[in-house]
């Protein structure tokens, strides 16, 4: 796969065109693999953000976009799916050279998520709900009803830099299906893809369907979260921002949909399948160096099977390749930056100043050939309790903390101790007993015998302070649409109407 990306300059993306900031200034985006400047991005302004939200209305506006049929729409959304797969080789490069993400997950897994995401709902359009009628009630008389699902209007997404363009996907298709228009802050480290994609979804939408607006969250994301012809937010990142994102949104009372943080629990049972579920749970924790939201952070292990668990995850931990992404061989690349690297090591030596023991990993690693890029070996502590700082905050890096349970209820009520809710885990050879414990779980998703499978026709979204709303599945395309009810009434005569005696009681004597 060619990989040589050519330094240039991005500006922002506005009206289908691209345009240069208000500002002027621009900032560098990093290979995290190698500490080298691979582009230099636009730094937008508010001033930006006015262009690219007027750009947006303006295409809302237009009857055309809005009211597209159903099947014109879908063949729409299929057309972009393709557009994504003659483009996959340039969007997986570039995804690798700035998120750290290794070429086998990104084209094994995100462009193909990301094609069958547009598909899937471009299945779903044809025969989605956009009316409804209501049976004619006996009261207040004959009249016909019906519920309309319209576009919300204007949307503003705000998306993360751990996987940037698979969950920018998440954000524009189900807009584009509901027939809204969008604009895109994607984060500072990892833009260049959202960039890309914008342009080759332009080539078959109108002018100002798809804007992105880069830049920090202050100048950018923040006039967004406040803008008053934006009609909804969609953010996902830490529950931090999304609580000051959130706050924003409420002086417009804007839509909201949050897709926040996790500390998700994984419980092997005692009748697990030990091949299955200790690299099962590894996977859970060690995909993208542990910076995935739903990641498998803590791992409740029954007291009879705690040593071996422990011993098995050791050895297959220490087997794992830690490279350049953009090698195939790569198990494992880098963490995106130098600060996510010192946030991550500041948890490390937290969780051995609680009394955790290390098992594996804790320190960075120096990779040859990316002497400067920022590696953090697969971290595993054990004797963790569920009270210690690195069991309940989320440290978005590879660190697995193992935590000791001596039965099924108490490791529950451990699992469920948490501010987040956003995954959670079984393993175990009764399916019967884990559809018992899933029951118990707070969770948005809960997997038996796996991790990360998320499915683009079912929901994905958090409980508790891990998000509001769903993404994926027939629940985004709701979250796009605002409901209208029409009332008209079958009752000719003004004096039979049930309102008419209410305030003109004496006219009709």
């Amino acid at each position: 796969m060619a990989v040589n990306v050519e330094i240039k300059s991005f500006p922002l993306f506005i009206n289908g065109e691209w345009s240069p900031s208000k500002g002027g200034q621009l900032f560098d985006v990093m290979n995290p693999a190698t500490g080298d400047v691979i582009a230099k991005v636009t730094s937008g302004t508010a001033e930006d953000v006015d262009l690219a939200v007027k750009a947006a209305s303006e295409a809302f506006d237009k009857d055309d976009w809005r009211d597209m049929p159903p099947k014109k729409r879908s063949k729409m959304l299929y057309a972009i799916a393709q557009k994504i797969l003659e483009n996959a080789e340039e969007l997986v490069s570039l995804e690798a050279l700035s998120s750290g993400g290794t070429v086998r997950r990104l084209g094994s897994n995100d462009i193909i998520q990301m094609v069958d995401l547009f598909q899937t709902l471009g299945k779903f359009v044809l025969d989605y709900t956009y009316s409804e009628t209501l049976p004619s009630p006996p009261f207040p008389g004959p009249a016909h009803n019906f519920i309309w699902r319209e576009p919300i209007g204007v949307c503003a997404a705000i998306t993360p830099w751990n996987m940037p363009m698979l969950i920018a996907t998440w954000k524009i298709a189900p807009a584009l299906a509901m027939g809204n228009t969008i604009v895109i802050k994607p984060a500072s480290y990892t833009p260049l893809t959202t960039l890309r994609l914008a342009e080759i979804i332009s080539e078959v939408v109108p002018k100002g369907v798809i804007n992105v607006v880069t830049g920090s969250g202050k100048d950018v994301g923040e006039p967004l979260a406040t803008h008053p012809q934006v009609d909804k937010i969609a953010f996902t990142g830490s529950t931090d921002v999304g609580r000051h994102i959130m706050s924003l949104a409420s002086s417009t009372v804007k839509n909201t949909t949050l897709e926040l943080g996790g500390k998700s629990p994984s419980i092997i049972l005692e009748d697990a399948d030990l091949s299955l579920a200790l690299p099962g749970s590894l996977f859970g924790v060690f995909l993208h160096s542990g910076q995935l939201c739903e990641s498998g952070t803590r791992l409740f292990v029954p007291d009879q099977l705690y040593d071996q668990v422990i011993d098995g995850l050791k050895e297959l931990s220490e087997k794992l390749v830690l490279g350049n992404p953009i090698d195939p061989a790569t198990d494992m690349g880098p963490v995106v930056s130098a600060t996510q690297k010192e946030s991550i090591l500041s948890y490390i030596e937290k969780g051995k100043q609680e009394g955790a023991r290390l098992i594996c990993g804790g320190y960075e690693v120096n990779v040859k050939g990316c002497e400067k890029g920022h590696f953090i070996a697969p971290t595993i502590f054990a004797d963790v309790t569920n009270e210690m700082t690195i069991a309940r905050e989320e440290i978005f890096g590879p660190v697995l903390s193992v935590i000791r349970y001596s039965d099924v209820d108490d490791a529950i009520r451990m699992a469920n101790d948490t501010i987040y809710g956003l995954a959670a885990g079984v393993w175990t050879r009764d399916v019967n007993k884990a559809y018992q414990v899933v029951r118990k779980l707070r969770a948005g998703v809960v997997w038996i015998n796996d991790w990360h499978m998320l499915r683009n026709d079912a929901p994905f979204g958090g409980y508790k302070q891990s998000g509001i709303g769903r993404e994926m599945g027939k629940h985004c395309l709701d979250a796009y649409t605002q409901v209208k009810h029409v009332h008209t009434s079958m009752v000719p005569e003004v004096e039979r109407r049930s309102w008419y005696s209410l305030l003109f009681s004496n006219q009709s004597k």
